[in-house]
């Protein structure tokens, strides 16, 4: 577990155990995010697991088995494999005439789809890290917000750049590599700067392969996922006093983007009940 953090008066790394900064001796108080550590599973063998992230690994489950049994019933024998257009568009696509109907909702939803088992399979394997480390660095609020805001910005560019139909955790997982980078840039250090390297990377090796031919990769979603993710976290920067009003902001915002995905999910099951 890490056992570093920033003095939130001179911005020097002290110890968890600090309550007095050792370099301008101003009291510390516990951060936001030490209330919402990670929980170890198997003994420590899943030393990072969090409860935001796996809720949405869960939901993500969820919805691709319910897919697949939907699309199983409507004749596609392999459901389970490959998802077929209709049944993607019944759940929630990002879906350009759609979206021209006023149905917004797509925006959300579309996040928690998957085309395909190797689709959400890899999406569920970067999500189990990468979550688990900005739900570390940012704290539970502030990473649900990102993911949130990530996920709708990358899907409206990816309705702007005319991608017709479109899915995947991909674009909220993009913001959460940019809050990695607007960390990395936001701390001027050795590890800052080792930070920012490595996600920039990720974001350019993600981008690179979206170019490869055969490869049905939504390049646009994915810019637009990094660019909302970067720009919030820069702006949100990481949790400080427990208890402050910046906490509590952060807190409400969360709930906010809870209750919208909520309600597009019901827009969701409204629609697939309305069209069944």
């Amino acid at each position: 577990m890490e056992t570093r953090r920033m003095c939130p008066h001179c911005r020097a790394f002290i110890t968890t155990k600090d309550r007095v900064c050792p370099y301008c001796n101003e009291a510390v108080a516990p951060r936001a995010v030490q209330r919402e550590e990670g929980v170890s599973v198997l003994g420590g063998a899943i030393p990072h697991f969090r409860f935001n992230t796996s809720i949405i690994l869960l939901i993500n489950v969820g919805l691709y088995l319910a897919m697949a049994m939907f699309s199983s019933q409507r004749g596609n024998s392999q459901a389970l494999f490959n998802m077929d257009p209709q049944t993607l568009i019944a759940f929630g696509a990002n879906y350009i005439p759609a979206l021209r109907m006023g149905q917004w909702w797509r925006l959300v939803t579309a996040g928690f789809l998957h085309g395909g088992i190797l689709h959400i399979l890899m999406n569920s394997w970067v999500l189990f890290d990468l979550g688990a480390q900005v739900e570390m660095v940012y704290g539970a609020s502030r990473m649900l917000v990102i993911y949130f805001v990530a996920t709708v910005c990358g899907f409206y560019l990816s309705a702007v750049g005319g991608n017709v139909l479109s899915v995947g955790a991909s674009a909220g997982l993009m913001g959460l590599i940019g809050s990695m980078i607007a960390f990395g840039m936001q701390h001027r250090s050795g590890i800052g700067r080792e930070i920012k390297s490595m996600y920039v990377r990720w974001a350019v090796y993600i981008l690179v392969l979206g170019l490869l031919p055969g490869l049905r990769t939504d390049n646009w979603a994915h810019i637009g996922g990094l660019a909302g993710g970067f720009a919030l976290a820069y702006v949100a920067g990481t949790p400080r006093l427990a208890g402050s009003p910046r906490e509590a902001f952060w807190r409400i915002a969360s709930i906010a983007a809870i209750l919208l995905t909520g309600l597009s999910f019901l827009k969701m099951y409204l629609f697939l009940t309305a069209s069944s």
